[in-house]
């Protein structure tokens, strides 16, 4: 972190930079969550079902949901390399087009019946193509908009990276609710679970369109100097690397375990009804999306460490009983999932600001984008298959603990992070 500091004012137009990020963000998103909140129906159709044992075909589907966030870390890279090196708008309407096909192939994904092991095959595919784009999202998207706000808003800005991301998952998740009450157990099974991928693939068009006016963040002198090398942020940078693996491990799985698995947990934990367990998900996405531009404001004003810590220590101490107070009640499963969003804000609002103002710009989308995607991949992508995988052998009780130690751990980091909120950033 020793670069000089240029002269590079903030987006003339914040607010259509905010719209350029925020739209193209949310249909990324859309498309990623679709599969999570239809994994049970993708299990019944895409793989072979096992006599002996009806999670196996979900354990499957939860496998191929990791395989795509293994493909994040180079997707972080790859499109963070191309942030940096031609600019921040060029590698977002590449990752929305990436993730429009994806997309587009999840929807026309034959059955296991109908193709047999070629059907997991392209399922397979569609994942690691979506995951290179979502890797690429978050590296180039996290910059544009840190790179866009004005002074003493970077904070602010930053938190509409997860308002952007829960629209996605609303849009998700709603149409995945609307489509269980009103269709039957058949057609869902037949043809309703492509209709949310076939229209994530047309709105990616949408989402490409808005991104081609946006104004690029990335300064001039940065286009005038030579490129900088595909690992450059690890080579010379190691520190700022672990430093956001270390901010980010507690908070993805705590992320991911709240928003996309908690549905799939609740039921097959404690018996709530499948519409039930969407709707309750849904809800509490709104409630959350709210909360992120109050924590954005809140971490600008009184710093970044004290909203992680909040998330930290909170999740470390109130994940356990949160977990275990989960029975058969739409109620208690709403107002779990709502209590650990108030906690999980303290992370997402901030994480955006928090990992631009630890790398200088030259190679600041590509050093998020690898250790950022890495962490998620390890530690948010298997959040499903690990609390699916400690029901089949009996000791679903551990998850919640898991959870738990990781968030412990992660507020070590915090506690010896050092502040940046009131700070210029580098440009």
């Amino acid at each position: 972190m020793t670069e000089a500091q240029t002269a590079t004012p903030p987006a003339h137009r914040p607010v259509r930079q905010l719209l350029a990020a925020s739209v193209g963000n949310a249909v990324e998103w859309y498309d990623w969550y679709a599969y999570t909140f239809l994994a049970t129906y993708l299990a019944a159709e895409v793989f072979p079902t096992s006599a002996d044992n009806s999670l196996v075909p979900l354990l499957s589907t939860f496998a191929v949901f990791a395989v795509g966030f293994f493909m994040r870390p180079v997707g972080g890279l790859l499109m963070g390399a191309v942030a940096d090196r031609h600019g921040r708008r060029a590698a977002l309407t590449v990752t929305i087009l990436l993730m429009g096909g994806s997309s587009l192939l999840v929807g026309l994904t034959p059955t296991y019946a109908a193709a047999g092991v070629l059907a997991p095959v392209i399922l397979v595919a569609a994942r690691l193509l979506q995951g290179l784009s979502v890797g690429g999202e978050f590296a180039a998207s996290t910059t544009f908009l840190v790179e866009s706000a004005g002074p003493g808003r970077r904070g602010l800005f930053s938190s509409f990276q997860y308002v952007s991301t829960t629209i996605g998952q609303l849009l998700a998740s709603g149409i995945a609710t609307l489509l269980v009450d009103t269709l039957s157990e058949r057609s869902m099974n037949g043809w309703g679970w492509r209709v949310p991928f076939l229209l994530g693939a047309l709105l990616s068009l949408v989402g490409f369109w808005i991104r081609r006016g946006a104004e690029e963040t990335r300064g001039p002198e940065q286009f005038r100097g030579p490129r900088p090398g595909l690992f450059e942020a690890l080579r010379r940078h190691p520190r700022e690397s672990l430093l956001i693996a270390g901010i980010t491990a507690g908070g993805t799985l705590a992320y991911y375990t709240w928003t996309s698995y908690l549905p799939t947990y609740a039921e097959l934990d404690a018996g709530v009804d499948k519409s039930d367990a969407l709707l309750a998900g849904t809800v509490s996405l709104a409630f959350f999306a709210l909360l992120q531009p109050l924590g954005g404001l809140l971490s600008d004003r009184y710093g970044r460490r004290p909203l992680l810590l909040f998330f930290g220590l909170g999740f470390a101490l109130l994940c356990v009983p949160l977990l275990h107070a989960l029975r058969d009640s739409f109620t208690v499963l709403l107002l779990v999932q709502c209590a650990g969003m108030v906690l999980l804000t303290g992370f997402t609002s901030v994480s955006a600001a928090v990992n631009a103002e630890v790398f200088p710009p030259r190679v600041r989308a590509a050093g998020i984008g690898f250790p950022y995607s890495l962490t998620v991949a390890l530690f948010g992508g298997t959040a499903p298959y690990v609390g699916t995988l400690f029901k089949e052998l009996g000791h679903s009780g551990l998850f919640p603990w898991y959870v738990a130690a990781l968030c412990l751990l992660s507020s070590v980091v915090y506690l010896r992070l050092p502040e940046t909120a009131h700070g210029e950033l580098r440009r």
